[in-house]
């Protein structure tokens, strides 16, 4: 493919698969503001003004929660504003209904201006059931918001959730605002003579109580429209049930005296860099960016993977992308999915392979033949809570040690984290990169967090991106499988089949000159050096380690990796604006680390590390730079609190 091929792919890639044919996932931002101004203008007059808001739907995993999120997103992402959102699934496949297991939540913290996170704490709670309210009621603002379906607030479903009391009439949610609404009933009418049984008909109880959500605080009810009619274009029916729930839930709002419980709300669109937008997850632009990467590298990409949490997703989106060069295999297990990728990679393929940690443990071996076989390998690890299953649908970042140090003997490999959504697409840019220049594996470490929340992204320009096209070797004089390029230490890649240039390549040592199999002692010394040698060099070809917040020495540096990216950067903003010495320092190349690592970080007095870990990244730092970093941990399956993040920086510089 010529070069102008390769752009023009990349670029329709963006410009005709995702906006043309999936135009009803693009949330075109400016062309929303301008439709919606007249018709914002009329309502916020009434309206209070807010510059955010954390909304939380909370329901059981059958309630559809996860479905009324996204469709706010959307609506909330045409309306101009900044948002950021945290989908939080039920570990249980089919828990019990009405108990605290199933229960399913959706979060998004929307603004008039830049946010990192989707909030500490929900300013509304819409709770579905007793079990979700059980649940998410903790979490809730002081003086908050509750808005409750009273229809599922059974004796049965009550002490299913484990209350002793009806909290509806006991007086534990006097120091919240609740709204009590038969949610269930009001469904049952605004669907009634439409022909669907009455089980189908409680389905669209969601969409009900989002017509509710849309008029509280002035969001569009036409994407959601759109959507409906595109999704059940095969059962109008279905479709026309649920606009009549979402129209009757909007009406509700309008009509119903319920003014002295709810004020309605208006959020000022956000001021953005002029462009093309749409809310993107982490699964979404890992896949962009590993598809653009193999084609700026000019190689084709095959995945072999195994479905586990929360890595699937990626497995699914690809295979939908077969028309741009992307090949997909689903292995029968975890050994087979890698061994598949490998192969390719000695194909002339870019090998890809994606799994969380116990999929990982069980790609090891197969790692370790990769790295002595010295061939290009992406491995996209979306981390979940462990170990072993622990909490497949939790968050967590406790497989850094595993990505560095997790095989048997020497064998080290890149390893690199995405820190947001919009991130990911870099960093599977930055992976295919690594891999196919210095011909070596790369961990590309992800999150269960990160791949399913959504934040707004700027389509990029791909002629901007820098192409790094793969040479294949084809000269046959003194040809060696390991001879190696004098300055990134690669080994050549041939592609099979090239006259004169038959090969072999494999697990066992292979002597530095001709590539045979060799025990020779001193030989392995040589070879395993070499290998490593490899792959500290990276660390000269990658960007020196900036400062994202604050300055390049002071009191204090809070040194993250990976999702806690947003808490910690908005902790520290928070405490700048107070005068305090702080700074934020986030890394991406997590082995090799950027050469002016160790001494940016003999800047600070005092060095802190939050992680969703036991303390693996100030181990490592500790171990590399001799520096006195301290942990902050926190291993709850949940992602940092801002607030928590502020409160520990406060305290350390007062001390």
């Amino acid at each position: 493919m010529t070069y102008q091929g390769v752009n023009q792919t990349v670029r329709s890639l963006f410009c005709i698969k995702l906006i043309t044919a999936r135009v009803k996932h693009y949330l075109w931002r400016d062309l929303g503001q301008k439709i919606m101004a007249t018709k914002l203008k009329e309502e916020t007059e009434d309206r209070e003004v807010l510059e955010s808001v954390v909304i939380r739907f909370a329901g059981d995993s059958g309630d559809g929660m996860q479905l009324t999120g996204t469709q706010f997103t959307q609506s909330t992402a045409l309306m101009g504003n900044d948002l950021a959102t945290f989908p939080d699934f039920p570990a249980e496949i089919r828990a019990p209904v009405g108990t605290t297991y199933g229960v399913s939540a959706f979060q998004i913290n929307f603004a008039s201006h830049d946010i990192k996170t989707p909030g500490d704490a929900p300013d509304v709670l819409v709770a579905m059931n007793p079990a979700a309210l059980k649940v998410h009621l903790r979490d809730l603002a002081n003086g908050g918001t509750i808005i409750l379906n009273t229809g599922a607030f059974t004796d049965r479903n009550i002490a299913k959730a484990g209350y002793e009391s009806n909290p509806l009439e006991d007086g534990s949610l006097d120091s919240f605002r609740a709204l009590k609404i038969d949610i269930s009933k009001l469904t049952l009418a605004s669907v009634e003579g439409l022909g669907l049984s009455q089980r189908d008909a409680l389905r669209c109880k969601n969409l009900w109580t989002l017509g509710l959500m849309c008029w509280m605080y002035g969001r569009d009810r036409k994407p959601t429209v759109d959507w409906l009619n595109s999704r059940f274009a095969n059962r109008p029916e279905i479709a026309e049930a649920n606009i009549a729930a979402l129209n009757a839930g909007h009406a509700y709002g309008e009509t119903a005296e319920i003014g002295a419980d709810v004020t309605t709300y208006i959020i000022p669109k956000a001021e953005t860099e002029p462009g093309i937008y749409r809310a993107v997850t982490g699964v979404e632009t890992t896949t962009w960016g590993l598809l653009t990467g193999a084609q700026k590298a000019g190689v084709k990409l095959f995945l072999g993977s195994y479905p586990i949490t929360p890595a699937s997703p990626l497995l699914h989106s690809l295979s939908n992308l077969r028309q741009y060069g992307a090949v997909t295999f689903q292995a029968e297990d975890e050994i087979s999915a890698i061994c598949s990728a490998i192969g390719a990679s000695f194909a002339g393929y870019l090998g890809l392979t994606s799994s969380s940690g116990p999929g990982i443990a069980l790609k090891t071996e197969a790692l370790g033949l990769a790295i002595v076989a010295e061939l290009p390998l992406v491995v996209v690890n979306f981390q979940r809570a462990g170990p072993s299953t622990g909490m497949p649908t939790k968050t967590e970042q406790s497989d850094l040690f595993q990505a560095v140090w997790g095989r048997n003997a020497d064998t080290p490999m890149p390893v690199i984290s995405a820190s947001t959504p919009s991130d990911c697409f870099e960093c599977s840019i930055e992976a295919v990169r690594l891999a196919t220049k210095y011909m070596t594996p790369v961990m590309y470490l992800n999150e269960g967090y990160l791949a399913n929340a959504a934040e707004p992204w700027r389509i990029p320009d791909t002629d901007q991106i820098p192409d790094f096209p793969v040479s294949f070797h084809t000269e046959t004089e003194d040809f060696q499988p390991y001879m190696r390029d004098e300055q990134t230490l690669a080994r050549p890649w041939v592609a099979p089949g090239t006259p004169g240039l038959e090969h072999r390549i494999g697990g066992i040592e292979k002597d530095y000159d001709t590539g045979n199999i060799s025990y020779d002692p001193d030989n392995h010394h040589k070879m395993t050096k070499v290998r490593a040698e490899k792959i500290a060099n990276i660390a000269n070809d990658i960007p020196m380690q900036e400062v994202a917040n604050g300055d390049t020495s002071g009191k204090m540096a809070v040194i993250g990796w990976g999702s806690t990216f947003g808490a910690i950067e908005q902790a520290v903003k928070r405490c700048r604006e107070d005068g305090l010495d702080v700074s934020h320092i986030h890394i991406r190349h997590i082995w090799p680390m950027p050469a002016n690592m160790a001494e940016l970080l003999s800047g600070f007095d005092q060095l802190l590390v939050p992680e969703l870990n036991n303390g693996q990244l100030v181990k490592l730092l500790r171990a590399e730079y001799l520096v006195p970093a301290e942990p902050l941990t926190q291993i709850s399956g949940q992602p940092f609190k801002v607030s928590d993040l502020e409160r520990e920086i406060r305290s350390r510089l007062k001390d």
